[in-house]
């Protein structure tokens, strides 16, 4: 049996700032090309193909290093600190299927599509709004979007949503390397938690004594064989809610529109059958451009796979784009095609095993309902010079989209 690290591996840098746009699609197809399963980066090991990816994910043996980054990068107290202790991709066994259980319900496909009517609701005050043809999509739609959508979500005021969205811009970069390499940063996203919790901590405490209809209600009244959920845990779980599903959601909207933008006749096709083309549509580009291009797993003991020994301890970056790009799972996957029947496989976006995205119904609603709304609206779409992609390292956003548009005919 061979020891993982006896093997000769390519390099690959997760944290290279220059991994982006095309220089990250040729470096990542490019170990593919060359039949790698595993490379090599500064501080883990990154696994390339889908089953390698998937039997890690699954794996019990296997779970998500938040507290090792916290000590790796000085992260020892403070809110942040009782942030990443409490969140629920960082509890295991027991402790995680209980909390899983409590939140499920609130995030099932049924509570997430009871939502869609307050998407569509937003996205026409956001159309409403536009004076021009010519405007940069993420400020305008895919930044303000999923944050007002949040907050209806929360049962939080709308003058919140953007306040909801810069916590969530700021807590996000926990997982992003670079950014916790900088002082500075960790001092910000550790003063944003701790706005956070000052703002939802009455919220939860007026929800207690006046019911709504939202998701704080929902998770309040959730039991589960007599358990219920702590103040302590539901102001983590919202807030996890909120990290997941605001960045994520508006840099996967983003990417969308430019696929799209740049395949006409896909764009057609969605607007001509858009009850059969969105939820391809949405599946396709969850799988083609993954916002969460890495998801990280530590081994907690020694596994063999493959006839390859990982030693307990090892650090390991699951790739999803790469995962993504199975052809024994995906019909001519290195194809960006809304019309392509892809199968019945899962794409790796939303990870896999038990800690798959809890949000990932909310999102998928939110994602459908915004390619439905703008097929409605928009014959034509280009992009309009200046697209500002982010690095892969964390959420692999968009900070600017130009487009220019042609406003269908009423």
């Amino acid at each position: 049996m061979t020891v993982v690290t006896d093997l000769d591996l390519p390099e690959l840098d997760p944290a290279d700032p220059d991994l982006r746009g095309d220089r990250w699609h040729v470096t990542a197809n490019g170990l593919l090309d060359a039949g790698c399963w595993l490379a090599q980066g500064p501080l883990s090991l990154i696994v390339i193909d889908r089953e390698a990816g998937e039997f890690f994910l699954r794996s019990r043996s296997a779970e998500f290093p938040g507290k090792l980054i916290g000590e790796l990068f000085g992260i020892t107290d403070g809110p942040l600190h009782e942030q990443i202790v409490a969140n629920i991709i960082n509890r295991g066994g027991d402790d995680h299927r209980r909390l899983r259980s409590l939140v499920n319900p609130a995030l099932t496909p049924r509570a997430a599509n009871s939502w869609r009517p307050v998407m569509r609701q937003i996205l026409e005050e956001l159309w409403s709004e536009l004076e021009s043809d010519q405007f940069d999509f993420v400020s305008r739609f895919s930044r303000p979007y999923p944050s007002r959508t949040i907050a209806r979500v929360m049962g939080a005021p709308r003058v919140d949503a953007q306040r909801l969205h810069e916590w969530s811009e700021w807590i996000q970069r926990q997982f992003d390397p670079i950014a916790l390499s900088d002082a500075d940063v960790v001092a910000e996203i550790q003063h944003k938690v701790g706005e956070f919790y000052d703002w939802v901590d009455p919220l939860i405490e007026e929800r207690r004594s006046q019911p709504a209809d939202d998701l704080i209600t929902t998770l309040i009244r959730t039991e589960e064989e007599g358990e219920r959920l702590s103040d302590q845990e539901l102001r983590n779980l919202v807030l996890n809610i909120l990290v997941g599903g605001v960045d994520t959601t508006q840099s996967q909207l983003s990417h969308a529109i430019r696929l799209l933008a740049g395949a006409p006749e896909q764009w057609q096709a969605l607007r001509e059958n858009p009850d059969e083309m969105v939820p391809l549509a949405v599946s396709e580009v969850l799988r083609f451009e993954p916002v969460t291009a890495f998801t990280a797993r530590q081994l907690t003991a020694e596994v063999s796979f493959r006839d390859v020994t990982f030693p307990a301890g090892t650090l390991l970056l699951v790739c999803s784009f790469t995962g993504n790009r199975d052809p024994e799972a995906f019909t001519d996957p290195q194809t960006f095609e809304i019309r392509t029947e892809r199968g019945k496989t899962r794409p790796l976006t939303f990870g896999a095993g038990i800690h798959y995205c809890v949000g990932a119904n909310l999102a998928r609603a939110e994602l459908e309902e915004g390619l439905r709304f703008f097929a409605g609206q928009i014959d034509s779409i280009e992009l309009n010079g200046l697209t500002e992609l982010q690095a892969v390292s964390g959420i692999y956003g968009i900070d600017r989209m130009d487009l220019r548009i042609t406003r269908a005919v009423e």
